[in-house]
């Protein structure tokens, strides 16, 4: 019987390979999660982006959502720039805003964009959209305390 040793090069590939992070689970995939999305939120600009970020109504753990309209170019130009972003948010699923939705609407210059400047660019919009979680949630727990009664805004009698 043979043991592997450590210059084994199958034993090292397996070492040297970190997990694949997959965004199964964490993509919006209802249109009425969108629709509801749309609404909860405002539009935020970037260079080759627009994004909008909303509250769950049931905090379950962070989803995005993706669009590539008929705007953007033909079918496989738009799945290119589909694929491109998946690529992107699959590196950095860690990011993600827990218990909010994130959609993210990319323009046409990010086919042809560098991965890396886009992948700089997907980070600095998750940085940003954590933080304006952040902020959001801050003011919710400070509107539910300034509260006389202690009860939740919204609360029925």
């Amino acid at each position: 019987m043979r043991t592997p040793s450590i210059a084994d090069p199958r034993q090292t590939a397996q070492v040297a390979t970190p997990r694949r992070q997959s965004l199964v689970g964490v993509r919006l995939c209802r249109h009425a999660d969108y629709q509801r999305a749309y609404a909860a939120s405002r539009k935020r600009q970037s260079a080759s982006m627009s994004w909008f970020l909303a509250p769950q109504a049931e905090p379950d753990g962070p989803r995005v959502g993706l669009t590539a309209g008929k705007v953007l170019g033909k079918a496989h130009e738009r799945n290119r720039i589909k694929r491109r972003m998946r690529e992107v948010l699959r590196r950095h699923v860690d990011l993600l805003p827990v218990g909010f939705d994130l959609i993210l609407h990319p323009r046409r210059s990010v086919l042809t964009l560098e991965f890396g400047k886009l992948d700089a660019e997907v980070v600095r919009i998750l940085g940003q959209a954590q933080a304006e979680a952040e902020r959001m949630m801050q003011q919710e727990q400070s509107c539910e305390s300034s509260r006389p009664d202690g009860r939740a805004a919204g609360a029925k009698v």
